[in-house]
């Protein structure tokens, strides 16, 4: 059974930074792209970030571009997503997912996702 437990969210004040972890269980992480979606408030998924499954590609939107890093460690079984320069928009619940392509979210299965609040 696919397990994909994120943690790191939080509250931070606008231009902080948070490190978002997810531990993944279940099936061979290595040989599997992931991705991070986020959902904001009242509005639909949004793909956030991809990389492939050895670390070597990654993919970002346009909102994220330049501020937020996705990284992994296939030994620790863990997905990362570094969020620097954070802004009151990117305020939402944050899942990853095992992924079909880093370059987009289809609807695979996703954690129970972790709160990313950016707020002075």
């Amino acid at each position: 059974e696919v397990q994909l437990v994120e943690s790191g969210g939080g509250l931070v004040q606008p231009g902080g930074s948070l490190r978002l972890s997810c531990a993944a269980s279940g099936f061979t992480f290595s040989q599997y792209a992931m991705t991070l979606v986020r959902q904001a408030p009242g509005k639909g998924l949004e793909w956030v970030s991809g990389i492939n499954s050895s670390g070597g590609t990654t993919s970002y939107a346009d909102s994220v571009k330049g501020r937020f890093t996705i990284s992994r460690d296939n030994l620790r079984n863990t997905l990362y997503l570094q969020m620097n320069s954070l802004k009151p928009e990117d305020t939402a619940m944050y899942y990853c997912a095992k992924a079909r392509t880093y370059a987009g979210y289809y609807g695979e299965t996703k954690g129970q996702g972790t709160q990313v609040t950016v707020s002075s």
